[in-house]
């Protein structure tokens, strides 16, 4: 069944199509939440209330639209929301994503250290750069997705990658 079929039975209110749905998306959102928030369990928090908040707003999906960046526009706000409440989680808290068999497979495989790297950045830099080189988008919908302006969001890609490089290069002092 297509993307477009389900979305039009699960706006006709088929739990069928809706499970479907779900198992469709939830192990990537799981894994880009995860990526978010450092935090497995609450990825699995996010994802959840994500599906539940798509299941109450489906109706509110223009189909003229595309779906993904809407999806994880709920997804990236959800894990936003449960970062910055106040939650027994640890922002902090890390627990090696990458050894954890559904993320190792697809999205960090052997990169640990650029994994690392790039979960030590900043929450307005690390984002941008999960949405663009792990989940695929283009700027144009990262900054839908996260209610940003096109050009706060290539000035935030490319900080963010020059991070990224100055950690992955050695600068000349070290080598001297």
């Amino acid at each position: 069944m297509e993307k477009n079929e389900w979305l039009i039975k699960i706006q006709s209110g088929d739990k069928d199509a809706f499970r479907h749905f779900y198992d469709a998306y939830a192990d990537s959102a799981i894994r880009t939440a995860s990526a978010i928030t450092r935090n497995r369990e609450m990825a699995k928090d996010a994802v959840q209330e994500t599906f539940i908040r798509v299941y109450r707003q489906i109706e509110s999906y223009n189909p003229d639209l595309p779906f993904d960046p809407w999806f994880y526009r709920i997804l990236t706000n959800e894990c936003m929301r449960l970062l910055k409440k106040d939650s027994p989680y640890s922002k902090y808290e890390h627990h090696n994503l990458e050894n954890e068999p559904s993320l190792a497979e697809e999205s960090f495989d052997s990169l640990s250290d650029l994994y690392d790297m790039i979960q030590s950045l900043d929450d307005a830099h690390r984002i941008p750069l999960i949405l663009k080189y792990v989940k695929g988008f283009s700027e144009k919908e990262i900054a839908e997705i996260l209610g940003l302006n096109q050009n706060t969001v290539k000035s935030r890609l490319f900080k963010g990658r020059k991070r990224l490089q100055e950690q992955l290069v050695p600068s000349e002092k070290e080598d001297a």
